[in-house]
């Protein structure tokens, strides 16, 4: 038996959590994974991803690290950090269902706030990262 990779199975499952959250789809303009030109702000996009191996003794593991983006044009932080702390609260410590294996756990690793630089420097940006581990089933 091979060993499964859950990437693209973790990130179907982060965004049906995201966009099926009634609390969080009114807060913002949208989930993407591809953001659309004519999107509106304030929105979240799924960005990138890193999964790294945890096999243990008869069987196959992974821990996939995604990065999750929260974009605003509201004047502070305060709008991306209330995004922010839905995102949390939907994927810290919260079980997921994710096609082809076993959730194990899913831990919040740090979260940054970044102004884009580019005129007229009005876009507030929340960067979050979250560890999935996951098991073959």
């Amino acid at each position: 038996m091979t060993a499964p990779a859950p990437m693209l199975s973790v990130q179907s499952a982060v965004y049906a959590r995201l966009k099926d959250d009634a609390t969080l789809t009114a807060m913002i303009g949208g989930v993407y994974d591809y953001v659309p030109e004519t999107a509106e702000y304030p929105f979240v996009v799924i960005g990138e991803a890193i999964e790294t191996p945890d096999n243990r003794h008869g069987g196959y593991g992974r821990e996939t690290v995604i990065t999750l983006h929260s974009w605003s044009r509201y004047q502070g932080y305060a709008q991306v950090l209330r995004i922010g702390a839905r995102v949390t609260a939907l994927l810290d410590h919260q079980p997921l269902t994710i096609e082809g294996v076993a959730h194990i756990a899913t831990r919040f690793e740090f979260s940054q706030t970044l102004t884009d630089p580019e005129p007229p420097g009005d876009i507030r940006h929340l960067v979050q990262r979250f560890r999935i581990v996951t098991e073959q089933s």
